[in-house]
């Protein structure tokens, strides 16, 4: 017997040997596959880029094509859109430059946003540019050559293994594609810092012409950028702030206008621009529904999710109908409670139509949709960098406690919806770009002073002209 005993134990031993070296290389490489933020760094330009309704005035009335029509309209649309007279716009439209757009401005603008946040993100963070592995930059409108990624790579002088990506194209849901690279990036690459740079170019690609369809990107977007370093190294965990729990992007661009709802194209005039279709909110509506098909199973509870599921095929057997205001019948809505795994929801600031059609799908209440509300009304529409307004507005507020569960929504051109889930590592309150207002938001009222200041104008010049 104790000779079976001695054989048993040298196939056993092995074999125990080998299952724990198993388990620890699998909580090794998941340990290394993780993908946590250190630190992020919005832009915030120089108080007298403020494109207030004076200013605003100016711009239009140096716009030679437009007439009394489209200057009612874009007046009438800027009172409407949900932003202040706070707002940033691009560096070469402040200085009278937008009708005679060219690269070096472009590279201006862009340069002053970009490197202003890189450096105080390696500041904030103390990793130096040598110690940078992967770099990618998501700009849609505009894509030199060498990239954008090759000019900051010469400016911080980092190591020529460096993996860099140029990403372009991507609008407003840019920053969470870039991110989904670096996390992917991650899987294959041990102990990896990177940086994620997300801006747009807004002077160069400034609208001159009078379609209303691309009126309207001259008054949504600002100028903002942010700067992102992320690290799947376990020995920086404690200093994160965010880990990333799961991305999940969504693309409905085999519908023609869903593929043309953000167009950049040229009008009948010649004039370059931004379209942007009346039907967006529809199709962004229609993105979000099919990425959270997907995604709240991730995050969400499993009683939530069986609850869900239960009612809704209860209800598709009793075949309980609604109407719509088509008349067409539609299945009755079930009801999804996101809070069940969900403690916070950072909404693009697109657009006011566009947060009021995200709040209401999910059925979120003013607390949940404030903290984009307000990004929208102090900084605007600053693109692919938006979302990280939004977070710093959170943070700000000291709304982020260890533990809690964000849930990042992006929309953008193709047309796309890109969101991500994230998981706070530590109380989050910093002021950074809101230190000088946070305690005036949310503001009483949240109107302009548009039509009050240039409603007048506008109606002087139309009894002029006639």
């Amino acid at each position: 017997m104790e000779i079976l005993s001695v054989i048993a134990s040298l196939y056993v031993l092995p074999l125990l040997f080998l299952v724990f070296h198993v388990c620890k290389s699998a909580v090794e490489k998941r340990r290394h596959q993780t993908c946590y933020m250190l630190d992020y760094e919005c832009y915030k330009p120089p108080a007298e880029r403020k494109l207030d309704a004076m200013t605003a005035g100016r711009i239009m009335g140096r716009t030679r094509n437009l007439g009394v029509e489209e200057l009612r309209f874009l007046v009438k649309a800027a009172s409407r859109s949900g932003m202040s007279e706070e707002t940033y716009g691009p560096k070469s439209v402040m200085e009278g430059s937008e009708g005679r757009p060219c690269l070096a401005n472009a590279y201006a603008e862009v340069d002053e946003m970009v490197f202003s946040t890189v450096d105080g993100l390696l500041a904030k963070t103390g990793i130096p540019p040598s110690e940078i592995d992967i770099l990618v930059t998501t700009i849609s409108l505009l894509s030199p050559a060498p990239s954008w990624t090759a000019r900051i790579l010469n400016r911080y002088k980092m190591r020529e293994d460096v993996k860099v990506y140029n990403i372009s194209g991507m609008g407003c849901s840019g920053s969470v594609s870039g991110i989904d690279l670096v996390q992917q990036l991650m899987k294959s690459n041990r102990n990896c810092n990177a940086i994620v740079v997300s801006t747009e170019v807004m002077g160069q690609n400034w609208y001159g012409g009078k379609d209303k369809s691309m009126l309207l990107s001259n008054i949504l977007f600002r100028a903002g950028a942010c700067s992102m370093l992320f690290t799947n190294k376990p020995t920086l965990r404690n200093r994160t702030i965010l880990k990333l729990k799961c991305l999940h992007r969504t693309h409905i661009g085999e519908d023609d206008e869903a593929y043309r709802c953000c167009f950049e194209k040229e009008d009948e005039s010649g004039f370059r621009g931004f379209h942007l279709s009346k039907k967006l909110t529809t199709f962004a509506a229609d993105a979000l529904t099919k990425n959270l098909t997907v995604l709240l199973p991730k995050v969400l509870h499993t009683r939530e999710m069986v609850h869900y599921e239960f009612v809704s095929r209860w209800n598709r057997f009793r075949g309980l109908v609604g109407r719509s205001k088509e008349g067409d019948s539609k299945l009755e809505v079930v009801r999804v409670n996101l809070k069940s795994g969900i403690d916070h929801f950072c909404i693009h600031p697109g657009g006011r139509a566009v947060i009021d059609t995200v709040g209401k799908r999910l059925w979120l209440d003013s607390y949940d949709v404030e903290p984009a509300k307000m990004t929208l009304f102090r900084f605007g529409n600053t693109s692919s960098a938006g979302l990280w307004y939004v977070l710093a507005y959170m943070e700000a507020k000291k709304r982020l406690k260890k533990g809690d569960v964000i849930l990042m929504i992006s929309l953008g051109a193709g047309f796309k919806c890109n969101n991500s889930v994230w998981e706070v590592m530590r109380d989050l309150g910093r002021p950074s770009v809101w230190e000088d207002c946070i305690n005036d938001y949310p503001p009483t009222h949240l109107e302009n002073t548009f039509i009050e200041k240039l409603g007048h104008l506008i109606d002087n010049l139309e009894s002029c002209g006639s």
